[in-house]
This record gives C-alpha cells, sequence and structure tokens, in this order.
C-alpha cells in the first residue's frame, strides 16, 4: 500500500533548546486509521501541527500525497482536513456560514449538499443557522469536525478529538470516521482513549520524549506484547504461595481466593500444563478459569515506562 503521507528525519528545536521532536521518520499509508499514542507532551501535536502547515520544522522532509508541505504547501494543505484540541472558530458566525467559509478558504466551489450531508451527519442541521456562541461544548466540537471535512480532504487528522465531549458524540464520531474510511479517507488520530485505538486503528506509533519508539499493526502488536493471564478462583483460600510454586510467574489476590498466572502466547511453551501438575500436587483445587489478554493500554503503559528516562518534562 503505497504512502500518503511521508515524514523523513522530522525534528523540531523550539528557541527554548528543548527539542520536541527528534528525528522521526515514519510513513503513513493511504486509506488506513493509523493511532498515534503518546503521553502529554510527548510530540503528538507538535508532530501534528508541522505536518499540517501549523509549525514549522527545524529540519527534516514532509510529503503529503506527493506534496512537499513547504515548498508546494498550498496543494498539500488541501489535501488535510484536520480538527485541533482545542475549539477555536468565530462565535458570532453561523454554523452553516463558518462551514461554508472553510470550504471557500481551499478554493473549492459551493456544494449544497455535500455540507448538508456532514451537518446532518454530525447532529447539526437543525442548528445550521444558530450562532456558534450559543451552543454547548459538544456542538462546537461538532462545528470543528464539520469544518475539517468541508473541503473534502483525503487525509483527516483528529487530535485528541473525543476528550471531555459527551459518549452520544463519541459514538457519532466514531461512526463517521468509520464512514469515512470505507471512502478511502486516510484517518490519523491521538487520543487519550486507548480503547479507542484498540478497536479502531490499523496501526499503532508510539511516541515518547519527542522520539518514535515504536510503530506496528495493531493486530501484530497486541499478538507480541499482549501477555496473558490465566486467573484461577481457588476452591479455598491460600495464606501464601507454596514454597515450589514461588518460581512461576504466579501471584495471590490479597484474599487468599484467586491465582493469577502470567504467560507469553508467543512462546513454544506456556508452562500452563506443567502449573496444574505441581497445583494437582500441592492439593490445590480450583473451580474457575478465565483468561484475559492484556489490552493496548497496558502495552502502552509498558512500551512508555521502559523508554523513559529522567528529563524535564515539557508542554507541547
Amino acid at each position: 500500500m503505497s504512502a500518503i503521507i511521508s515524514v523523513q528525519n522530522l525534528n523540531k528545536i523550539y528557541e527554548s533548546g528543548f527539542q520536541a521532536l527528534n528525528d522521526v521518520s515514519l510513513d503513513i499509508r493511504r486509506g488506513e486509521i493509523f493511532a498515534l499514542l503518546g503521553p502529554n507532551g510527548a510530540g503528538k501535536t507538535t508532530m501534528i501541527s508541522i505536518i499540517c502547515g501549523i509549525v514549522n520544522p527545524s529540519s527534516g522532509l514532509v510529503t503529503a500525497d506527493g506534496h512537499d508541505i513547504i515548498d508546494d504547501f498550498r496543494a498539500a494543505r488541501s489535501k488535510i482536513g484536520l480538527v485541533p484540541q482545542e475549539l477555536c472558530t468565530d462565535g458570532f458566525e453561523s454554523v452553516i456560514s463558518t462551514v461554508n467559509f472553510s470550504r471557500g478558504l481551499f478554493g473549492r466551489p459551493p456544494n449544497k449538499a455535500y455540507i448538508e450531508k456532514i451537518l446532518r451527519q454530525l447532529s447539526l442541521w437543525e442548528k445550521r443557522d444558530a450562532r456558534i456562541m450559543t451552543l454547548s461544548g459538544g456542538m462546537k466540537r461538532r462545528v470543528m469536525i464539520a469544518k475539517a471535512l468541508s473541503h473534502e480532504p483525503e487525509i483527516l487528522f483528529l487530535d485528541e478529538p473525543t476528550a471531555g465531549v459527551d459518549v452520544e458524540l463519541r459514538r457519532d464520531m466514531w461512526d463517521m470516521v468509520r464512514d469515512l474510511r470505507k471512502r478511502g479517507v486516510t484517518i490519523i488520530l491521538t487520543t487519550h482513549y486507548i480503547e479507542e485505538a484498540e478497536e479502531m486503528a490499523d496501526r499503532i506509533g508510539v511516541i515518547s520524549r519527542g522520539k518514535l519508539i515504536l510503530v506496528e499493526e495493531k493486530d501484530a502488536l497486541m499478538e507480541k506484547l499482549g501477555q496473558k493471564q490465566l486467573r484461577l478462583q481457588l476452591q479455598k483460600p491460600l495464606l501464601e504461595l507454596p514454597e515450589e510454586l514461588k518460581s512461576y510467574p504466579l501471584s495471590l489476590t490479597h484474599n487468599g481466593l484467586e491465582l493469577i498466572y502470567h504467560f507469553d502466547t508467543t512462546g513454544d511453551q506456556t508452562g500452563i500444563a506443567d502449573l496444574f501438575q505441581r497445583l494437582n500436587e500441592h492439593g490445590i483445587d480450583y473451580k474457575d478459569i478465565q483468561s484475559k489478554q492484556r489490552s493496548l493500554e497496558e502495552i502502552f503503559v509498558s512500551l512508555v515506562t521502559e523508554r523513559a528516562t529522567p528529563a524535564t518534562e515539557a508542554a507541547e
């Protein structure tokens, strides 16, 4: 699959000397949903802002659908829609006016049918003549999404799009993302709701302290790093693990009624059969068994923690 966005050796150093991005290289495939994850201050917003032409890079090359974001800015930017974290729009404008104006900024001819379609999808059609200043926070977020989609972009950036919004908008957002993806739009999102990335994304990128530490197919990442837990509910509580079982990756819950066994799904042997034999030898009976795979959030936290080094935190 061809790359619609190509980032090569991207660096951003601010006047203060803080390096927000450190030699980042990344290709984003046409038509995929790519989730960029990272803690606050990791460089996510800086990277998106550079690709969208809002912030200038210190060095490196970025192209959008083959257009250099600096040398061919207009062509590159016309391919991109951006839903930023912050709500920023003219409060005195009506909903439909500001969305039509955004479309015109990109030189697109009027298209009443298309604008009506996206406003209806976002439950904004009934509010089309309302001034933005009169809308709720959730409705204002919907307007930002409509503006980003107004010029029919091939690439859509969603920077924390569902942070602090209601459940209904979040559901509508992800229905729209699925619809856009079916139409061939490439989606790049950052989110604090990692379960959304786990459900929606084709690939996951993790950025920490300005460095891209991992890019992986989501399913491969979950298979590679998604260790499993086996939870055994015991017939009788244990006060402590027998000495012979302490070498196993076992933990005992505080009430002594559950044993939790951690195992790697990618290994040749899980050790489960041997564990059951040892439990039998020690007269430990269980009444129920449950298996759980480590979530993407747990994988993300472990990746960032492993790579963390002492440094001064800075906002993006």
